[in-house]
């Protein structure tokens, strides 16, 4: 995990779904839950909802939220 890869989960939108629209820190931990059950989406998107869960899972969801401003 990369400072990089915190910015982006910050300002990433879900391009899909239910919650197209959202920065990816602002998916609900149950979503990517399910995506983790299912199937990651392939590329970059899979790879920064796996952290986006690692991030949730371990309640640090406060520290990326500052971090919406910052483009990476």
């Amino acid at each position: 995990m990369q400072q990089t890869d915190l910015i982006k989960i910050a300002n990433t939108q879900m391009p899909f779904g239910k919650y197209a629209g959202r920065a990816l820190i602002d998916l609900p931990e149950e979503y990517l839950l399910w995506f983790q059950k299912k199937e990651w989406p392939k590329g970059e998107l899979g790879h920064l909802m796996q952290i986006t869960l690692a991030v949730k899972m371990e309640n640090l969801d406060y520290l990326i939220k500052p971090l919406k401003a910052q483009r990476g």
